[in-house]
């Protein structure tokens, strides 16, 4: 096979135009049950999937059912496991299935979950009123969180035996905060050769990855994303995504086949045409925040842009920051002037830009996070964190980066 980088592997990988009547691109396989050529075959192929077998040196894993697997779902899979150089990857139905299944596959009650913060709205609410309702518990930190003192905390407390994973989101959604992955990997080598345990290591990678941030890199086991967000980049499907090594990869998968939520045959050929195109959506993306983040920081209404690498983040923030990523990103956070009636204000009057959650799709969004995306977090907790209700926060899409800007001008402009 020609062509090594991941762009080229996104138009050929783990497809072969000869097994679908030499169809270019992988059909849509919508069936849930496949025809085994002979009962021995269909004894193997049960015996490989529950892991009474190992698979044969050069097999393709065989196809059973469409909840264990589906070509479309292997396809892409193969493919997304590429952009990390990763052994494998696991697909889901939505980023919440994706980090809920990773939680629940490694945590028991009386566990406890070493966890980021800010994180998404919907994994802080799992975390702090499902997962602590089942008897887990959850030590918080944060991008300024003296990692050294942490460890010497939970050995002190005793705590630290009862870490079994440590999960972080980095840059922190939605103030773009950096958490420090080699800082936070030799966290976990300290807790485990203290105890002798075994802790996962996962980071959510939706802001940045896989093409500016590979946490697997920094000693991370699995990279989690929201594969609505980037991977499908259209706004027209809910996906999430798993990726890492054969070891870890087979709990997630374990799991996932018995709860079932695994991505759907369509979901998953959507995903697969959309990763043809990720590199060239990211970088357009992250060229016109950048455009965008300058006009911000220039703009009188707005007091302060939350973006990787400006000088508002603080050198330590960007220090980590050029050390573990290769490029900003597309999300912008702001504060506008007037608290929540400016930042209200500014939204209700956008034009162009679309008032809707979500983020990294071919189409620019904002929203307003202290009331919608993150409104169950405490707000006291918000504000130590500078997640104000002045913030907006916006999804830099492909759009010509002349309009996006003229639309945050009118829509700033009156708050003057």
């Amino acid at each position: 096979m020609t062509g090594n980088h991941p762009e080229s592997l996104m138009m050929s990988h783990g497809y072969e135009p000869s097994w679908s009547e030499y169809s270019v691109k992988p059909p849509l396989f919508l069936t849930s049950t496949f025809a085994f050529p002979n009962a021995e075959a269909g004894k193997h192929f049960f015996a490989v999937a529950y892991g009474k077998e190992a698979q044969r040196e050069g097999e393709i894993q065989g196809l059973i059912y469409s909840r264990l697997n589906n070509p479309n779902l292997q396809i892409l899979e193969e493919r997304l496991a590429v952009w990390e150089n990763a052994d494998e990857a696991a697909v889901f139905e939505s980023g919440m299935s994706a980090i809920s299944t990773v939680f629940l596959a490694f945590l028991k009650p009386g566990d406890r979950l070493l966890l980021s913060n800010p994180v998404y709205g919907g994994t802080h609410h799992f975390a702090y009123h499902y997962l602590t309702s089942i008897g887990v518990h959850v030590t918080p930190f944060d991008a300024t969180s003296d990692l050294e003192a942490l460890g010497d905390a939970l050995i002190a407390s005793g705590e630290g035996a009862q870490v079994r994973v440590l999960h972080a989101e980095t840059p922190a959604n939605p103030t773009n905060a950096m958490v420090d992955l080699e800082g936070l990997n030799t966290l976990r080598r300290r807790l485990e050769t203290t105890y002798g345990t075994s802790i996962l290591y996962a980071v959510d990678n939706t802001y940045m990855g896989p093409i500016w941030q590979k946490p697997l890199e920094w000693g991370a086991d699995l990279s989690v994303y929201s594969a609505t967000k980037y991977l499908s980049g259209h706004s027209d499907l809910i996906a999430g995504a798993v990726v890492g090594s054969a070891e870890v990869l087979a709990a997630v998968k374990g799991l996932r086949t018995f709860i079932g939520n695994m991505a759907s045959p369509f979901t998953c050929w959507l995903l697969t045409r959309s990763l043809e195109t990720l590199s060239l959506r990211m970088a357009k993306q992250t060229e016109n925040a950048q455009k965008v983040a300058s006009f911000l920081q220039q703009h009188p209404a707005v007091e302060r842009v939350y973006f990787p690498g400006l000088p508002e983040q603080g050198e330590h923030q960007n220090a980590v920051y050029r050390k573990q990523c290769s490029a900003p990103g597309a999300m912008i956070s702001f504060d506008v002037r007037g608290g929540e009636a400016g930042a209200f204000g500014c939204l209700n009057a956008l034009r162009h830009i679309k008032l809707a959650v979500s983020l990294g799709s071919n189409e620019s969004l904002a929203q307003h996070p202290y009331h919608m995306t993150h409104a169950d977090m405490p707000d006291a907790e918000k504000e130590s964190l500078g997640l104000t209700a002045a913030m907006v926060r916006l999804s830099v899409g492909i759009e010509h980066p002349d309009d996006i800007i003229a639309d945050l001008k009118q829509s700033l402009d009156p708050l003057l």
